[in-house]
């Protein structure tokens, strides 16, 4: 049996609220160093134990080895919660930071664009598929303005190896980033990562996405449809063609014909040392996007927020493949359980260590530090239900 030894944590202020667990601020006791804790509580997860084995093992296979990916340091559980201990992101969320910033050129959306890639590349080259790729899910590393743009939340990646690439057909992720197949249900895998590369460019070039629709039924149409225009005009006319041709690139309708991220990365936009972008008639420096970007994205915001909960709890029923009834069970319960994972003390908790020798405990952590187990976590969530 794994072995049970104090908290080598303490957590803080609360920072987020996911889709099935609490964000908290911890401190490593014996070195002082920040990071970001995920808690889920254990009732959320009985009989879906898979949600989080998964997200374990993609974060496994990636972690520590790319600088714009966030790496999982450690993981634990108590009696009543799971523990996921990731780099603390302190300067906020892409939206933020576009907003913040006095001006804003197509050659900052191309760097931008550029290193997310190379992130993706590394991600779909260690045999993972993201899935979630969104602004939201892209978050600065500090507040510094060179800081390293990171991707996070890895819980609806998958690993994947070559030959079962289409494997996948559940519907999942964020609608207006879903590609065209994962609607279809014609199985999907690594160029789902591509296509919502493709809008997240389109966002970035011009403060909305390129499918919004009245209603999901609509910009579900026009995603399967790939109906999209670079409209209105005054969003567009600062935007370069070459810029416009590279998510053209991205957002091709079928998977098959999709550029790879390797591919994506050579596409001039991104490849050429020259920047791409429109001068300005008078003085012929780059022209200023943020004008019409930050319009757009204020306008996008306060409905960010009113549709965010309702698909939160859709994406968690969807993974866990729940019958209505459950799912209106679980929706009733999920605001309950986070509230008892926030209040958990785990500086008095007893805490249950399950790594394997494989895990990616980083360098600060000493080997006494931590309890080891023959048992890795990932293997006892496959195996149990986690129960009280």
């Amino acid at each position: 049996m794994p072995a049970t030894v104090p908290c080598q944590y303490r957590t803080g202020k609360t920072l987020g609220s996911g889709t099935y667990a609490i964000v908290k601020e911890a401190i490593h006791i014996h070195t002082g160093k920040y990071y970001a804790c995920k808690v889920i509580n254990k009732k959320l997860m009985e009989g879906r134990e898979h949600m989080v084995r998964n997200e374990i093992a993609v974060l496994k296979r990636i972690s520590s080895g790319h600088s714009n990916i966030v790496t999982l340091h450690d993981y634990f559980e108590t009696a009543h919660n799971l523990y996921l201990v990731f780099d603390l992101c302190t300067g906020g969320e892409l939206f933020d930071r576009i907003c913040a910033k006095g001006n804003y050129y197509e050659a900052d959306a191309a760097g931008l664009i550029r290193t997310i890639f190379k992130a993706v590349k590394h991600i779909h080259d260690a045999g993972i598929v993201h899935r979630d790729l969104k602004p939201e899910n892209l978050l600065f590393k500090t507040q510094a303005e060179d800081a390293a743009i990171m991707i996070a939340d890895f819980g609806l990646s998958r690993v994947m190896e070559e030959e079962k690439l289409s494997m996948l057909t559940e519907i999942c992720g964020t609608p207006g980033y879903m590609a065209p197949e994962i609607f279809k249900r014609t199985g999907h895998g690594k160029p789902v990562d591509v296509w919502a590369m493709g809008v997240i460019t389109y966002f970035l070039l011009a403060g909305y996405t390129p499918f919004d629709r009245e209603s999901q039924q609509q910009e579900m149409e026009a995603i399967i449809a790939g109906d999209y225009k670079f409209e209105p005009e005054e969003y567009w006319m600062n935007v370069s063609d070459t810029a416009k041709d590279f998510v053209k690139y991205c957002l091709t309708t079928d998977p098959v014909k999709r550029p790879t991220a390797t591919q994506a990365l050579a596409h001039k936009w991104l490849a050429d040392t020259e920047p791409h972008f429109v001068a300005n008639p008078t003085d012929g420096t780059p022209a200023d996007l943020l004008p019409n970007v930050k319009r757009a994205i204020n306008a996008k915001k306060l409905w960010r927020k009113a549709a965010f909960g309702i698909r939160a709890m859709n994406r968690m029923a969807t993974l866990a493949q729940l019958p209505a009834s459950e799912a209106a069970i679980m929706r009733s319960n999920v605001d309950k359980y986070k509230e008892e994972s926030e209040k958990e003390d785990i500086q008095t908790a007893s805490i249950t260590y399950m790594q394997g020798s494989n895990t990616p405990v980083t360098s600060e952590f000493k080997k006494s530090e931590v309890a080891a187990s023959d048992e890795d976590l990932g293997d006892k969530l496959a195996k149990t239900s986690i129960k009280e």
